[in-house]
């Protein structure tokens, strides 16, 4: 594998000596135990680039993209871990299967140990994390240098990363809002949490408890002024990791619901495979802005979910956890499973007329208005499409009680391409009464009310923090949606 060239001037030169020590130190903190894995970045099918600008930040720039990509394809960038190469990423974190899937790009960039003695992006620094500046500059530019080579969609660049490169993908997300329409932080920290080696290893192991204002103000602080359009954000987070504590994913929620304005309480809750709970936060117009992964029993890592099936991609390895595949559930997030936000590419109208006809416990049922030319339609639950069918009606299955989900529908021509999105619609589902719980944290947690990591109790779902795990310790919980607690201490 050919190394990226070590710069010559600026703040390298300058500031070498110190900033191999505190890299050094920041990526140990981050790193704890992470080895490196697979292939270098020479695998087949990725492809270094070179030439992207400037690159104060001294990275390398390698892609895949898919045989015959059309111009307008959506953008992923996806940056590595500490100790692991883009090769690693590549290999392990299945975005390369997905792309060929959805049809998008994937761009992978990678740091080395002439920037930080562990290979980990520089999340910590200022001088590397901010806007306009040092690694997050060179990754700007290589965006600008992917739409240029493969026409892909300045509208539809999203950028998600691991551990160290999830504090960055927070990072570039705060800075370059006008860049990226969606991130995806997995094992990360919050946008701005850290300006120092010494503040590193606090967000790691016990981050800032601030107020969601207090992280708000630090997206908007590092934000182009006047930024009044944000990305849509998940948030991956295993109840046990001992690396980056499970509290950052509250604080990241925290943060990214006061900026979009939004409340910390979840519009809905559901059970995903691998022990995976998803919180949904969504906007004024009811579409998911924020969404929380928390996966019950998990350490540090990347959720993969090895195999053949329709939700299923990554290779397992150390830190790429087999448990649910992040990949899968965070393009269905973005809407790259299914092309355009807006609806597809064909041109039938959107249907008129869209109504809930009905709704149960775990159903809820649809009806809308024919269109001249469909062969079919597809249905769309909360911007993912969950089935298709030939008539102008629709009823889905399996949903949680008490709950509202968004629907959208799409008309289909006999080419199978579909056309524009219908207006929404919100059904909510019948049977759910909220319910306290008054018990010690040990029964919470046996219960399945809450988990314990570290010696400390988290209620589920909101991820609140309890106190010590023991049967001493009591609490009452709420419980205001399925699988969602809050405490409710009186």
């Amino acid at each position: 594998m050919s190394q990226p060239h070590h710069p010559t001037k600026g703040r390298r030169l300058l500031g070498g000596v110190r900033r191999r020590l505190a890299a050094a130190a920041g990526a140990l903190a981050l790193a704890a135990g992470l080895v490196a894995q697979g292939s270098p970045a020479s695998a087949a099918g990725l492809t270094q680039v070179s030439g992207f600008g400037t690159n104060p930040g001294n990275l390398a720039m390698y892609a895949y993209v898919p045989d015959a990509l059309p111009s307008g394809a959506p953008l992923v960038v996806a940056l590595h871990g500490c100790t692991q190469s883009a090769g690693d990423y590549y290999g392990h974190s299945g975005w390369p299967a997905l792309a060929d899937r959805h049809r998008f790009a994937v761009v992978f960039p990678q740091t080395d140990t002439a920037n930080n003695a562990n290979s980990c992006f520089n999340w910590f620094e200022p001088g590397d994390s901010t806007r306009g500046r040092g690694e997050a500059l060179s990754i700007r530019q290589m965006v600008d240098k992917a739409v240029a080579l493969y026409g892909s969609d300045p509208r539809r660049v999203y950028v998600t990363g691991l551990s160290a490169g999830g504090g960055m993908t927070a990072n570039l997300l705060a800075a370059y809002p006008d860049v990226f329409a969606g991130g995806a932080i997995a094992s990360g920290l919050p946008a701005r949490c850290a300006d120092s080696v010494s503040a590193a290893y606090t967000c790691m192991y016990s981050p800032p408890d601030r107020t969601p204002a207090q992280w708000g103000d630090l997206v908007r602080a590092a934000a182009p002024a006047g930024t009044t359009s944000w990305p849509r954000v998940a948030i991956w987070q295993g109840t046990a990791d001992t690396t980056v504590r499970p509290a950052n994913a509250t604080e990241l929620r925290d943060q990214w619901t006061d900026v979009w304005g939004i409340g910390q309480i979840p519009s809905r809750t559901e059970n995903l495979t691998g022990s995976t709970t998803r919180s949904v936060y969504t906007d004024a117009a009811g579409r998911p802005a924020v969404e929380v992964y928390s996966i019950a029993g998990m350490g540090h890592g990347l959720a993969v979910d090895p195999g053949s099936g329709a939700e299923q991609c990554g290779t397992a390895g150390a830190y790429y956890l087999d448990t649910i595949c992040s990949s899968h559930h965070t393009a269905r997030f973005w809407g790259l499973d299914r092309g355009s936000g807006d609806g597809g590419t064909g041109a039938l109208p959107a249907p008129t007329g869209l109504t809930v006809t009905g709704t149960s416990d775990s159903t809820a049922s649809l009806r809308w208005n024919a269109v001249a030319g469909a062969a079919s339609y597809q249905v769309f639950r909360d911007g993912t499409k969950v089935g298709g069918t030939a008539s102008t009606g629709y009823t889905d299955t399996a949903l949680a009680a008490g709950t509202a989900y968004r629907y959208t529908v799409a008309a289909v021509d006999s080419a199978g391409t579909a056309g524009a999105m219908s207006a929404a619609v919100t059904a909510t589902t019948t049977g759910f009464t909220p319910t306290c719980h008054t018990a010690s944290n040990y029964e919470h947690t046996v219960a399945g009310r809450a988990y314990a990591s570290g010696g400390q109790t988290y209620a589920k779902g909101s991820d609140q923090p309890m106190g010590l795990w023991n049967t001493f310790v009591t609490r009452t919980l709420k419980q205001t949606s399925p699988g969602y607690y809050v405490i409710a201490d009186c």
